[in-house]
Parts: structure tokens; C-alpha cells; sequence
């Protein structure tokens, strides 16, 4: 196969890597508008440096995007007018009613699309899952969710990015509609500037504060924000009437205890997403591979990045406009 990955940044390096060791790559090609960066990137892994133009001349057989938010849109438009399969990070688009119309021609095209949810390819996730939809724990009274990043986003990512709600959380309003197996009813948010002032140049905030209602009635709080001092801190809790359980909670977990009989691990925290989920961002390039030659179904979809952005959405109008907003408000 010949993949092109458009994107020589941290996340477009990461899935050159990966892409690079599946064996499933026969030529790798890698794109940006710095090529100098593109040529860094090309010589760690292996591939060639390709400026983008002369991308699009070559014949491919697949494509990654991992390019800023404000190019996914064009990039994809490319891929479906190719046929091309694509794996796009989320967010498919900068702009919701883009968003829409893009999802709307992937499914009318049956163009190969996976987002880029890596937690879906992430065990513990999957175990949580599985563990939600046999009934293991009973009746589902809360879910709990932390995602906080340990190095906080310096103002040039920002300026991009879509806000907290659309970039950073994003994750994990997606895991959770897959975990539960439902969707989102409503959204109450809150949001603050605690301490990157120059995140508000773009209507956004640095800490962030949910409380959602699923379909069925059970309630989820979600925090987040850009900078955890000790690490990277992504964990989810399940309250249940059989059992309680949680994901992210081990030695690397970047909480230190009070408590006078606490283990103290001198296991190094997780101390970025990557580091955190190697594994996941690892297979879901080799699922995407396998989809893109028609041997695997998509579990990543359109509608899936789509659902996600919608809950994004609803939680700005609640922070906006300091009420609870229906997603039905949304679509």
C-alpha cells in the first residue's frame, strides 16, 4: 500500500511511526507545508518527504490527515473525489453546519472514513464496554470522567484547535456515547480561565466543568482543562447497584493520596496522551489499514465524529448562554 499522511506535527509523526512498523505500508509519504519538517519526520521512520501538490499528482491508496482542524474539511473533499479511503482526526471539520454536509457526502459517496478516536482501540475501554452492555453492573447511576492534560497547549495550538470542548473533550464525549451505547440528552456546562489568559483571545477556556443526562436518565459529570501539574490524567468511573469500576486508575495515574496508608508508587506518572495510549493510536492505524483494503468494517465513523461535535456544540450554547441545552436543540 501506498499511504500518504498529510501532517508532520506531534500527532502526524505519531501515526507515520505506527503506520511505519505495521509492515503494511510499502511506501509511506509524508506531507506538510514546512517540508522541512515533513523531511525530519520522513527520515526518523523511513518514508518520503513529499511537498502537497506533488501528493496528490502521485497515486495512493490511502490517506491519514492529521493536519490543523481548519484543513479537514478541503483534505477529506480530496480523498472522496479519489475514492480514497481516509482516517481523519477529529474534528472532521471547524464548523458545525461544514461538519454536516462533509458526513452527509461520506455516506452518500460510501467513502472509507475513520475518525480518530483512538480510546475506541483502548482494552480498557473496550472491557468497560463490554461490561456496561452484559449488565454486569447493574443499574448505571453515574459515570464519572477526568481528562486533563499535564502540559498545557502553548497559544499557537489554540489559536486552531476549536476550543476545549471541540478538541480536547471531544474524546471523551465520544468514548462515552460508545461505552454506554446511547446518546447524550442534554448538556449543562461551565467553563473558566484559571491561568492561560491568552486562551480567551479565542473564545475559549482552560477548565471546563459537565454535567450530562443520558436517554436513559443516568447522570455524567466530566472536568477537564488544559494543565495537570503532576501529569496526564484521563480516567472514567462507573457507579453501578452490582459494582463500581474504573478505567486510568493505576501507578501512572497522576493523583498522590492523602490518605496516611496510601501506596506510594515511584512509578513515573503518564506524562502526555501518547504515553498514555500508545497502544491504542497504534491499532487504530492498523484497523484503519484493514478498512481501507475492505477487511474490516468501520467502528470510527463519520456519524460517530459527527455525534461527537454535536455534544461539543451544545456545551458551548450552555456556556454562552448559562443554561442546560437539549441536543435535540443542536440538530
Amino acid at each position: 500500500m501506498r499511504v500518504a499522511v498529510f501532517g508532520a506535527g506531534r500527532i502526524g509523526a505519531v501515526h507515520a511511526e505506527n503506520l511505519a512498523t505495521t509492515g503494511r505500508a510499502d511506501e509511506l509519504l509524508v506531507i506538510d507545508e514546512d517540508l522541512q519538517r515533513a523531511a525530519e519526520v520522513a527520515q526518523r521512520v523511513g518514508a518520503i518527504a513529499v511537498a502537497p501538490e506533488a501528493a496528490w499528482a502521485s497515486e495512493l491508496d490511502a490517506v491519514v490527515i492529521a493536519t490543523p482542524t481548519r484543513t479537514h474539511a478541503e483534505l477529506v473533499d480530496r480523498c472522496i473525489d479519489r475514492g480514497l479511503p481516509v482516517f481523519c482526526e477529529k474534528p472532521l471539520a471547524d464548523d458545525y453546519p461544514d461538519t454536516v454536509a462533509l458526513v452527509a457526502r461520506v455516506e452518500q459517496t460510501g467513502t472509507r472514513l475513520q475518525v480518530g478516536f483512538m480510546r475506541r482501540f483502548d482494552p480498557p475501554h473496550a472491557e468497560l464496554r463490554r461490561l456496561i452492555r452484559d449488565g454486569a453492573l447493574g443499574t448505571v447511576y453515574a459515570i464519572r470522567i477526568a481528562s486533563h492534560d499535564h502540559d498545557p497547549a502553548p497559544e499557537s495550538y489554540i489559536a486552531t484547535s476549536g476550543g476545549i470542548f471541540r478538541d480536547l473533550l471531544i474524546h471523551d464525549f465520544d468514548a462515552l456515547r460508545w461505552i454506554a451505547g446511547q446518546e447524550v440528552r442534554s448538556v449543562y456546562a461551565a467553563g473558566a480561565i484559571r491561568r492561560f489568559d491568552y486562551v480567551g483571545k479565542y473564545g475559549d477556556v482552560d477548565t471546563a466543568a459537565l454535567v450530562m443526562v443520558m436517554e436513559d436518565g443516568t447522570l455524567v459529570s466530566v472536568s477537564g482543562g488544559r494543565e495537570n501539574g503532576r501529569g496526564e490524567d484521563n480516567r472514567v468511573e462507573v457507579v453501578g447497584s452490582a459494582d463500581c469500576v474504573a478505567l486510568g486508575v493505576g501507578p501512572q495515574t497522576p493523583i498522590r493520596s492523602l490518605e496516611p496508608d496510601a501506596d506510594e508508587s515511584d512509578v513515573e506518572p503518564y506524562m502526555d496522551n501518547f504515553g498514555r495510549y500508545t497502544e491504542a493510536y497504534r491499532a487504530e492505524l492498523e484497523h484503519f489499514l484493514s478498512l481501507a483494503v475492505g477487511e474490516a468494517d468501520d467502528v470510527s465513523t463519520a456519524r460517530d465524529g459527527l455525534a461527537a461535535v454535536t455534544i461539543a456544540v451544545a456545551a458551548e450554547m450552555s456556556v454562552s448562554q448559562g443554561r442546560t441545552v437539549e441536543l435535540s436543540e443542536v440538530t
